[in-house]
């Protein structure tokens, strides 16, 4: 179990835990920052002041609550559906590949991908805002013709490790990948 550290394409940190299960099987697990309290406090201040500042002036009591309802609102389903603490590759040479996404409320996500439907594992770029980034994908094999591809699955998309975190990966990966073909 080797745990090292790298940054996101924001320059965040993010660990990279490394667990060899055997010779065909390993888990790769992206833990992202947790959701900082004090940020979480500082805009729903902000957002609460403005909102009794709108109705110290107009006394319309329904904005101010219709405000802090949002607000409430918004914060649960950030947290619920967006806000991801750690993404998992579990790679396991004779059955495929498992995704998971664990979310800051607890609630996991998780995907399979059969090995027979497994083309290859690839680090692909983007254009992302201004900037070029890289990122891993599964390629699914199309089921008429195994030589075409018919989609791609990114790996890790709400942690977007670096260039240096996801050849890691993928080095690892490979290894599996050409001990079963």
């Amino acid at each position: 179990m080797a745990e090292e550290e790298f940054t996101d394409i924001n320059g965040n940190s993010i660990s990279l835990d490394c667990q060899t299960h055997s010779a065909f099987c390993r888990e790769f697990t992206v833990n992202s920052p947790k959701l900082s309290l004090r940020k979480v406090m500082v805009y729903t201040c902000f957002i609460w002041i403005f909102a009794y500042a709108i109705f110290f002036f107009t006394e319309n009591t329904a904005f101010l609550s219709s405000a802090i309802i949002v607000t409430l609102v918004g914060m649960m389903g950030y947290i619920h559906f967006v806000k991801v603490d750690q993404e998992t590759l579990l790679i396991i040479g004779s059955l495929g590949v498992q995704l998971s996404s664990a979310y800051a409320s607890g609630r996991e996500s998780t995907t399979f991908i059969e090995m027979n439907k497994l083309k290859d594992i690839v680090i692909n770029e983007a254009v992302y805002m201004h900037n070029i980034i890289y990122y891993l994908c599964i390629l699914i094999k199309d089921p008429a013709d195994p030589d075409k591809v018919t989609s791609l699955v990114p790996l890790f998309q709400n942690s977007k490790p670096r260039l240096n975190c996801l050849v890691h990966v993928y080095r690892s990966c490979q290894e599996i990948l050409a001990q079963t073909r």
